[in-house]
């Protein structure tokens, strides 16, 4: 497989059993982050890696930030989330480390999170282990974020849920990049994509 068909081949999933990463595969994968666009050298990531007995106790404080946010949070919707957080083989909680009075503006800091999220879900995919990016109203609870390191003013961008693909699976189907992209002359530009 050429690398570009690695990067065309990706897809989120979570179908995830055992094994995750090795701690040598993830040291790996998370220096790929490393490699992101980083306006500033600021290196905004963080990594907050939750395996083994600390699932259940994570699953936990995502019921407790949900029923914060909502005290009426449906309990199907709780008890879904207590599931997945405490049977993931690994879970990476998404730190943005923001530094607010820095001349990088903050959406630039939580771009390079971003950019540096990406390298390390094609990297997970480039070593045979599979993930899905999952955030959600809790991902903007300051309590929640404190608790696993984060306090304010950093936040949360998420949560990777990491494994082994249960099952292999071909790609979704894509659209055609061409209805995303278009040719400016001069004049503003339109897309297919917006057309619909």
């Amino acid at each position: 497989m050429t690398p570009l068909d690695m990067l065309l081949s990706r897809a989120s999933t979570d179908h995830l059993v055992e094994p995750a990463p090795s701690a040598a595969q993830l040291a790996d994968v998370l220096a790929t982050a490393m490699r992101a666009p980083d306006h500033g050298k600021l290196r905004p990531w963080r990594y907050v890696l939750i395996e083994g007995d600390a699932r259940p106790i994570a699953a936990e404080r995502i019921v407790a930030s949900m029923l914060r946010l909502d005290p009426n949070a449906p309990e199907a919707k709780l008890t879904k989330r207590r599931t997945r957080f405490s049977t993931m083989p690994l879970i990476i909680a998404l730190g943005m480390h923001l530094r607010p009075d820095n001349k990088i503006p903050l959406w630039e800091q939580e771009m390079a999170v971003a950019a540096a999220t990406m390298n390390v879900l094609n990297a997970l995919h480039a070593t045979g282990f599979g993930a899905v990016w999952v955030s959600g109203d809790i991902t903007e609870d300051p309590v929640l974020a404190a608790e696993l390191g984060l306090p304010a003013p950093h936040k949360l961008a998420g949560f990777l849920f990491v494994g082994t693909p249960a099952e292999q699976r071909q790609p979704p189907r894509r659209p055609d990049p061409a209805q995303f992209s278009a040719y400016w002359t001069g004049t503003p530009v339109t897309f297919a994509a917006d057309k619909e």
